[in-house]
């Protein structure tokens, strides 16, 4: 027997001995209290704390680029918060500071290129992580061959992006980028890597 047919011979049997098959109104319950976590129930997480215990996840380094507005000056900053997303759709994702001078010039671009640095690039990495300086003087590039961001010298490898979704993280946005293309040199290039606040590389 279906469930409608159970139903229905309960609801038959209830009514032949004189039970009620439906009551009144229900009483609504009254709603619980619902409120936010109080200061005094959150765990405490020191500034300082949290970066040397974070610094102890090793990374590799990035320059994120974008092209300049109407043949400008092209935009860039030094990014250890670069990760893979998804294989299909292609996207990766970087963490850009919510109160970066160079994200919005990236955003208006809607596109980038990810630059992964070499062992020997912590120079490069330095000119790129100061702010109010001519970052691409004397810097080596040419376009990346879709979105013509700089595509910087002798790195590791790069990665050419449209922006596909931002989304808010804290004090940090998560951008998401379609990859369009992508490359690294014949010879393999050794990573930079950064750990515990200063730069490291792999020994063979």
């Amino acid at each position: 027997m279906g469930h409608a047919g159970m139903a229905a011979t309960v609801v038959r049997y209830l009514r032949s001995v004189g039970s009620p098959t439906s009551s009144g109104p229900v009483e609504t319950l009254p709603r619980p209290d619902l409120r936010a976590v109080g200061d005094d129930e959150r765990a405490p997480v020191d500034p300082a704390e949290f970066r040397r215990v974070l610094g102890t996840f090793a990374s590799g380094v990035t320059v994120i680029t974008a092209p300049g507005e109407d043949g400008g000056a092209p935009a860039g900053f030094a990014c250890q918060s670069f990760a893979s997303l998804s294989l299909d759709p292609p996207l990766v994702a970087f963490m850009v500071a919510r109160t970066s001078t160079t994200w919005p010039r990236i955003a208006r671009a809607g596109v980038f290129c990810v630059n992964v640095l070499g062992a020997d690039q912590g120079a490069l990495c330095r000119g790129f992580a100061v702010s109010g300086a001519d970052k691409f003087a004397g810097v080596e590039y040419d376009a990346a061959p879709v979105s013509g961001s700089p595509r910087l010298g002798s790195v590791a490898a790069w990665i050419d992006c449209a922006i596909h979704a931002v989304h808010t993280g804290g004090d940090h946005l998560i951008v998401v980028g379609r990859v369009t293309a992508l490359g690294a040199p014949d010879t393999e290039v050794g990573p930079l890597l950064f750990h515990r606040g200063r730069f490291a590389r792999i020994d063979d």
